[in-house]
């Protein structure tokens, strides 16, 4: 059997039983270790666990999964992921490689921020298409995202906007020169991805993303317990913090839309920059009917 099984968003004890029951019957344990990053270290995981984990890269999970499915139509394989299996389409692929070798398989959810989004106050059924963000560079700005985000304005919809990661990722001169020296990890911070998404505005001006008047929320960490940090406000006031303010990464944003409800203001109100700018903001630019 080949499982997929996901650890939660925190730490080692943030495995379910039945996740557990199938890592300790496993002759091999995968760690797939470049789509997300857990707040643990990898010997916390095999001390709990009581397996070793062999790290699994970007390579290893999209061009060598032929050594991870290795003999799983004899042998119980586990891989493991952060969040949830199926937070990353690189899962269903490995996935479809399995059945089309007639291997059986079996997915083992946990929480992920897709659900744990719902710790800022938004209501889970108010968000629409989840949008990723990626580092710009000079040359290179895409704007794909701006699509998807409009069409949730247009419907009101709340919009989580994940944030960019690059783990063992090469730089163009050493990967043009076929060398496997890799850049030191980066994540995107909270001022970061504002910043970005108010360029893009301007490229775009069709006013979907004010400054002044587009309402969101910042997380980091969430489902960390005391490392867990939410931060809510106008873009512009995301914008002018401090990065550090926001605390360790992974980060997401949460532009708000328009549908806002007023219990959804007052629960998210505990983590404005400035409550009294978060209702104003919300009554006038949104319409929401405070009470």
């Amino acid at each position: 059997m080949f499982y997929i099984i996901g650890l939660g968003l925190s730490d080692e004890k943030d495995i379910t039983l039945r996740g557990l029951e199938a890592i300790k019957r496993s002759t091999r344990v995968y760690l797939e270790a470049y789509t997300s990053i857990l707040m643990v270290e990898k010997d916390r995981l095999e001390a709990l666990y009581e397996r070793p984990l062999i790290l699994a890269d970007r390579e290893m999970v999209e061009t060598q999964s032929d050594e991870i499915l290795a003999r799983a139509d004899t042998e119980d394989i586990s891989l493991l992921v952060v969040g949830d299996p199926f937070g990353a389409t690189t899962h269903t692929d490995i996935l479809l490689r399995a059945r089309a070798l007639k291997i059986p398989t079996r997915v083992i959810h946990n929480a992920s921020i897709m659900n744990a989004i719902g710790a800022c106050g938004l209501q889970l059924y108010n968000f629409g298409q989840t949008v990723s963000l990626v580092f710009f560079t000079d040359t290179w700005k895409p704007d794909s995202f701006y699509d998807r985000v409009k069409e949730n304005v247009d419907l009101g919809m709340h919009t989580l906007v994940l944030l960019d990661i690059k783990v063992k990722e090469q730089s163009e001169e050493n990967l043009a020169r076929g060398r496997k020296i890799y850049e030191p990890p980066r994540y995107m911070s909270i001022p970061t991805a504002v910043a970005q998404l108010i360029e893009t505005e301007k490229t775009r001006n069709e006013g979907i993303l004010s400054p002044n008047s587009t309402l969101a929320i910042a997380l980091s960490r969430v489902g960390g317990g005391e490392q867990e940090c939410i931060v809510a406000g106008t873009l512009k006031e995301l914008l002018n913090r401090p990065a550090e303010s926001y605390g360790q990464p992974l980060h997401s944003l949460v532009i708000v839309g328009k549908r806002l409800h007023h219990l959804e203001v007052s629960y998210a109100e505990e983590f404005a920059v400035n409550q009294k700018s978060w209702r104003d903001t919300a009554r006038d630019a949104y319409g929401c009917a405070l009470e």
